[in-house]
């Protein structure tokens, strides 16, 4: 009983009010920021998403989370659009540096003086123009992580001085003289083959070394084509959501178009062109499932696309056009059509007539009756199906119909001769 009555009495000092009122609001305090910085990164931004099922992707996602806990550098290798830079998001919040900033720089996007700049700062004076002192992108990751995107891009002396920070967190700015202790984990990526670079002399050996702590290399999306579905339906949906619309899904042939492509773009070019075809379908207030359009794949893709020349073929890969040449958008001519002939000398591959004589008619007029007879051709090589003539002259749909409006091409004229 009187340990009870000793206990009361301490409870009910002030001190020992005070005392747990403090306990108790650091706790609450520290909670409060969890809660904060949880919400700052899920709500105020998009958290990393990384979506895919194939092995070949589940495996490497499955490495990076690995790493992403140990304290040191690492590289995150990939060709273009393969979403190096989503990987290091990723690696970042779920590392313990996950309330710190994630600083990001492209070092191919700035040239070797401004890249200095950007990455150590400057103090005021230091070059023409440097007015005030500039802090840095490593001292603005203190405490966080630095991701240096095309780390290959970067000079020799920059490479030197990254391998400084890297080694030994110490850094000078750019015209100082005082030694800035930074605390930062560096995560590169490079679309290139660095060792090989090293071994050729063209990127430091050293910093590779220093860097290779761990290497997650990202599958091309032609390694996961499985992926290809599951992905073509986030991005499409994610369109379909900011255009206000419900989202329509893909015709089977739209599905098979895209898993078909080899996509050198890898995801980047992918997610451009499902996007491209469920707005473009949503837009013309088309009904039921997508389909892929003319196009679809290759934006470019036109009848009156500038010809390039030393350019040989075409783009592929998200951008899977037909090669740059001028037969690519003729169909062959095909007979049984109701339309005046060109003659033999008007043709696309006529002989050069003498300079001298005038031309029978003129040029505009000639343009125009070439421009008709392609149109009733592809008309004719189609089975009269506007959709499939469009496609194969390298038109749109609506720039289908305008030659038709424009050259008054009525139905009867779309029906065959008979003999």
């Amino acid at each position: 009983m009187h340990k009870i009555e000793q206990f009361q009495r301490i409870a009910a000092s002030a001190d020992f009010c005070n005392e747990l009122s403090g306990v108790f609001s650091r706790v609450y305090s520290g909670f409060l920021h969890r809660i904060l910085v949880f919400y700052t990164m899920n709500e105020f931004r998009d958290p990393p998403q990384i979506l895919g099922e194939a092995p070949a992707w589940t495996e490497a996602l499955a490495r990076l989370s690995a790493i992403a806990r140990i304290d040191r550098p690492f590289l995150i290798i990939g060709e273009r659009g393969t979403g190096k830079e989503l990987a290091a998001e990723r690696a970042h919040f779920l590392s313990p540096r996950w309330e710190g900033p994630l600083v990001k720089v492209n070092c191919a996007a700035l040239p070797e003086e401004l890249l200095d700049s950007e990455l150590f700062g400057h103090e005021a004076g230091a070059f023409t123009g440097a007015r005030a002192r500039h802090i840095g992108r490593f001292e603005r990751a203190h405490r966080g992580g630095l991701f240096l995107d095309e780390i290959a891009s970067a000079s020799a002396r920059l490479q030197e001085k990254i391998l400084r920070v890297v080694e030994y967190g110490t850094l000078e700015r750019v015209g100082g003289d005082r030694t800035v202790a930074v605390d930062v984990r560096v995560i590169a990526a490079a679309n290139v083959d660095l060792p090989a670079l090293a071994n050729a002399g063209k990127f430091r050996a050293d910093l590779l070394d220093r860097l290779a702590f761990e290497v997650i290399t990202l599958p091309p999306l032609r390694a996961r084509m499985t992926d290809i579905p599951l992905l073509a339906r986030h991005f499409g949906r994610r369109m379909a959501r900011e255009l206000d619309a419900s989202f329509p899904d893909f015709a089977p042939e739209t599905l098979a178009a895209l898993c078909a492509d080899p996509w050198p773009g890898n995801i980047r070019a992918l997610k451009n062109a499902a996007e491209r075809v469920i707005a473009r379908w949503i837009l013309a207030g088309h009904e039921g499932p997508a389909e892929l359009g003319p196009g679809g794949l290759d934006p470019f893709q036109s009848g009156f696309r500038p010809l390039s020349a030393g350019i040989s073929g075409g783009m592929s890969g998200g951008m899977s056009g037909t090669p740059s040449n001028e037969a690519a958008h003729f169909p062959p001519p095909v007979p049984g059509i109701r339309e005046q002939a060109l003659p033999a000398d008007e043709g696309p591959h006529a002989a050069p007539t003498d300079m001298a004589s005038p031309p029978a008619i003129g040029f505009a007029d000639s343009v125009a009756r070439y421009e008709r007879k392609l149109v009733l051709e592809a008309l004719a090589a189609h089975h009269f199906r506007q959709n499939r003539a469009a496609t194969a002259l390298g038109l749109s749909y609506d720039q289908f119909r305008g030659l038709l409006r424009k050259y008054a091409i009525t139905p009867a004229a779309l029906k065959p001769t008979k003999d």
